[in-house]
């Protein structure tokens, strides 16, 4: 990918994020103003309602009555004119007085102009007429009779009724008015208030993005250039290591997404020093130059170029088998001549790389022995040559535990520890994992992520891995009727697989001690069998065939597509602790754990969950059918003795429960 670019995309979106946030509180402020400008016109509507009811109450109707209580009744000619009155103000179906009545003083009509409401309960409203109050709200015709299809809109308001001389209170006005020619009104002034408003608005917006654009683009020039500066070679142009880290990361990722392999190279030119000393550190910035812009016009688009130091440089090369033909066109551009300080010169280069994931699988490893496999490139003159983890060296601390190592196979310093793994239908233990440990005379107990990788990159892992089978099945057997159900897990190293050697040493080990090759459980990561997946299957048939059962070690973590999962001759799948540890406070964990035990169930697979250390998570394991478990919660690895008198305080346990169970029963 473009470095530049991506980095110039990177501030637009950004600029586009201030934008639409800056934009966010005068939208805000325009909602809230529109609100007002709403309720406030509303208001104003219904104000002139009450008023002009309250006209209607004191030009047409106080004059018809004479001063006596309406709960006296009206006389014959009060109802005459209020019958008149009718007529010429009520209009039903248009936009005036919808209905009109009278009410006296304890809020009972009196007179109703369509005949309704007599033997309706008395109004609230009306009672705060009768004591003097004004009400005005916003309804619908016949909503109290209807209220599933009320009438039109409607202002109903209540006003007290004074007549008489002197005048004084009689009843009570209830009065209908169309709300349509308020609302045409309303809508007018709406209109034009929320035209006002956006041009107002948007022309403040206008004005304070012009100014904070004018103010910031200063400091968004100053923070681009810290940003370049940061992540990008000044000499080149191209992205420094700390970018290209990242920008490994996430070509890693990608790649680990498609299920495609991605090379880290690094290249160093040859003799650089000599063109520093001979032709000065300018024409030598000249010649990196030069290789940066050659480096990444040979690249593709998909891969990243950086200046990583010196006259080093980094590669991320995408590719679907092996990157070594798209690594040699690059060198071989590399060597084309160039002028320099009036001198043709022709650069060599030595290109180290690291496959991922058979190599590796994060960017400082793959880096590290991308490094490691240029050096070696450059020591034999092989222009390209990919990481081999037995050309891979040691310092002399690393080369003297390899050495001690050895001779503590011979003097017994080697010791096992066992990890229980509770079947969840039974609650019984059904297996243990063994797990080596170094007892080492001067270091004390050293665990295996100290010795095992040194091991393992040489033939010393195959005499670990048969003694390691050895003690695990002896072991076995010692444990006698304490361990008559039991199963052992014993780790194996893709070295171990690849030589092919170690169904022959399994089959062997087995046939020495006499013991039942069921019950023995090889486990395998997802590493060991992408390094060489066919002969990763040809080891592990043969040892079905013997009987043994396979466990496929932290699953989730690799790369195993379903074509080879579905290829092998598993009998188990491990989650991963990784998902299982946090699956309750990271759902994404939990998803995974939940797809993987459906897979391996749909596969005719046992599934065993590690890294158990709560109750919570080993409940939810259980409800989602998960077979085994192994963890902290039930037993840190111990040693055989302490195992033995914890598989006797379960059998303790399990036989109280059922005695306490016949008692109850």
């Amino acid at each position: 990918m473009n470095a530049v670019a991506h980095a110039r995309r990177a501030t637009a979106r950004l600029f586009a994020v201030y934008a639409v946030v800056s934009l966010i509180p005068i939208a805000a402020l325009g909602f809230i103003l529109a609100a007002d400008f709403r309720s406030e016109s509303q208001q104003r509507g219904i104000d002139q309602a009450r008023s002009e009811a309250q006209l209607i109450a004191q030009t047409a109707i106080e004059p018809l009555l004479d001063g006596a209580p309406l709960s006296a009744g009206l006389t014959t000619a009060d109802r005459a004119g209020m019958r008149r009155l009718v007529r010429q103000t009520v209009d039903r179906e248009g936009e005036g007085a919808l209905r009109l009545r009278l009410r006296d003083q304890t809020g009972h009509i009196v007179f109703s102009d369509d005949g309704t409401g007599f033997d309706d309960p008395v109004d609230d409203e009306a009672l705060d007429a009768a004591h003097g109050e004004k009400v005005a709200i916003l309804t619908h015709l016949n909503t109290d009779a209807n209220p599933r299809h009320p009438g039109p809109r409607a202002v109903e308001v209540y006003l007290p009724l004074r007549a008489g001389s002197p005048a004084r209170a009689v009843g009570v006005l209830e009065l209908y008015l169309s709300y349509a020619p308020i609302k045409r009104e309303v809508a007018g002034l709406l209109s034009t208030m929320y035209r006002d408003l956006i041009i107002g608005l948007g022309a403040l917006y206008l004005t304070m993005f012009a100014i904070s654009a004018s103010v910031t683009r200063r400091l968004r020039r100053e923070s681009q250039l810290n940003a370049r500066l940061a992540a990008f070679d000044t000499l080149t142009g191209l992205p420094n290591r700390s970018l290209f880290e990242h920008l490994a990361a996430a070509a890693l990722h990608t790649a680990r997404r498609q299920g495609q392999a991605t090379a880290i190279a690094v290249v160093d030119l040859d003799r650089f020093k000599e063109i520093n000393d001979t032709l000065g550190h300018r024409n030598g910035d000249e010649v990196l130059t030069e290789v940066g812009r050659r480096l990444a016009a040979a690249a593709g688009p998909d891969m990243t170029v950086a200046r990583l130091s010196g006259d080093e440089f980094g590669l991320v090369v995408p590719c679907k088998v092996d990157p070594e033909a798209d690594l040699a066109e690059i060198r071989r551009i590399l060597q084309q001549d160039l002028l320099v300080g009036g001198l043709t010169l022709s650069v060599q280069a030595s290109i180290g790389y690291a496959l991922a994931p058979a190599d590796a699988d994060d960017v400082g490893t793959l880096m590290r022995r991308a490094d490691v496999a240029m050096y070696l490139a450059k020591a034999e003159h092989a222009g390209i040559a990919r990481y081999d983890v037995r050309r891979d060296q040691y310092d002399a601390a690393t080369l003297g535990l390899v050495a001690e190592l050895r001779q503590a196979i011979d003097s017994e310093q080697l010791v096992l520890h066992y990890q229980p793994q509770r079947d969840l239908a039974s609650g019984r233990t059904l297996a243990i994992e063994a797990l080596v440990r170094w007892q080492h005379p001067t270091r004390g107990l050293l665990y295996p992520d100290t010795f095992l990788p040194l091991a393992e990159q040489t033939d010393l892992i195959d005499q670990l891995t048969r003694w390691v089978l050895g003690r695990a099945l002896t072991d076995l057997r010692q444990l006698g009727d304490a361990g008559a159900e039991l199963t052992v897990a014993v780790n194996v190293s893709a070295r171990g697989i690849g030589r092919g050697e170690l169904a022959n040493d399994v089959i062997e080990i087995l046939r020495e001690l006499a013991v039942d090759p069921r019950r023995l459980v090889i486990e395998v990561t997802e590493t060991t069998i992408l390094a060489d997946p066919a002969a990763a299957a040809i080891e592990l048939c043969r040892l079905t065939a013997a009987g043994v059962k396979i466990s496929l070690d932290d699953f989730g973590q690799g790369q195993t597509s379903l074509g080879h999962l579905s290829a092998l001759p598993l009998a188990e799948l491990k989650i991963d602790r990784g998902f299982v540890d946090d699956m309750l406070e990271h759902p994404a964990h939990a998803a995974i754990v939940h797809s993987v035990i459906d897979l391996g169930h749909n596969l005719g697979l046992r599934v065993v969950a590690e890294g158990v250390e709560t109750r919570e998570v080993l409940v939810h394991l259980a409800d989602r059918g998960c077979d085994l478990v192994q963890g902290y919660l039930l037993s840190r690895p111990v040693p055989l003795d302490k195992l033995a008198n914890w598989l006797a305080a379960e059998r303790t346990a399990a036989a109280d429960a059922r005695s306490r169970t016949l008692v109850t029963a």
